[in-house]
């Protein structure tokens, strides 16, 4: 039997992950998967805007939010492997999967990896390469600044990356929100996570074997994955949408959630509407 509604607990494969749930049976199931260092909260506005109609999933990554952190070294493999697990143990044999950031690549790793599991892809405010030699070394340092300077001074400096300029105006909920989430995370979590993101292998040549839907979503003034990399994913997934975002940066969903939703909406429905 389906357990819905929030802040729900599920041990699986000895791992306790933390969820949300909501909106009708039997409805088309689309998961969310959240960026770095945030947690399922992220996602509020979207989560909103469609569970009338649809079974809107979105869970804490192992060590971030309310999941146990557990014993193994993190990587996008095993985030990867976490999402499927989690799906079995809820009997979701097919879902749309939207992922921000870290989130996509978490998405894009598994739908190379597992096609037959997914409906169609959402990917957010993300890219498909791999770091660079000298992005490897800006997460090795911001694991010493963390231990050496602190997670307040980390999630301040993060904060100026994160957003768009007139968002630190017109949006101090929102980033008092993700400031939150960073400071909550355990910092654990964190330095797993940054060597984690480190060693991941890219995707960039394996998008053309992508054949569901696919929507790309960026924010306009991201710089930390800009429309760019956006336009080279949607160049070569061959069934892909672009939409940048205006007045956003790299939390787009939260920054600008009208034009988000207003275009996440409309791909979701066309989606659902051909099955």
């Amino acid at each position: 039997m389906r357990n819905s509604g929030k802040e729900i607990k599920i041990i699986v494969k000895n791992l306790t992950i933390c969820y949300n749930d909501e909106g009708p049976d039997q409805s088309p199931v689309i998961i969310f998967i959240h960026g770095f260092p945030f947690n399922r909260s992220m996602w509020h506005f979207q989560t909103e805007a469609l569970k009338e109609n649809y079974r809107v999933i979105a869970y804490d990554i192992r060590g971030f939010g309310n999941s146990d952190t557990g014993d193994e070294d993190f990587s996008i493999e095993l985030f990867v492997y976490d999402l499927l697990n989690l799906m079995d143990a809820l009997k979701i044999g097919k879902a749309m999967l939207c992922g921000l950031s870290m989130g996509g690549y978490i998405a894009l790793n598994a739908i190379v990896r597992f096609p037959e599991r997914f409906s169609a892809l959402i990917l957010c405010d993300t890219h498909c390469i791999a770091d660079s030699p000298e992005a490897k070394e800006t997460r090795l340092k911001n694991i010493e600044n963390i231990r050496e300077k602190g997670i307040e001074k980390y999630a301040g400096d993060t904060l100026k990356k994160l957003f768009a300029e007139e968002s630190f105006t017109t949006n101090t909920k929102g980033i008092a929100a993700v400031e939150e989430m960073i400071l909550k995370t355990k910092i654990q979590s964190l330095y797993l996570t940054l060597h984690g993101l480190s060693e991941r292998k890219e995707t960039c040549s394996r998008l053309s074997e992508i054949t569901v839907p696919v929507l790309i979503l960026v924010g306009k003034e991201d710089i930390i994955t800009p429309p760019d990399a956006a336009r080279f994913m949607h160049g070569k997934i061959k069934q892909s949408v672009l939409h940048i975002i205006d007045r956003a940066g790299h939390v787009s969903n939260i920054e600008n959630p009208g034009e988000f939703n207003t275009q996440l909406i409309r791909f979701v429905s066309s989606v659902s509407s051909a099955v």
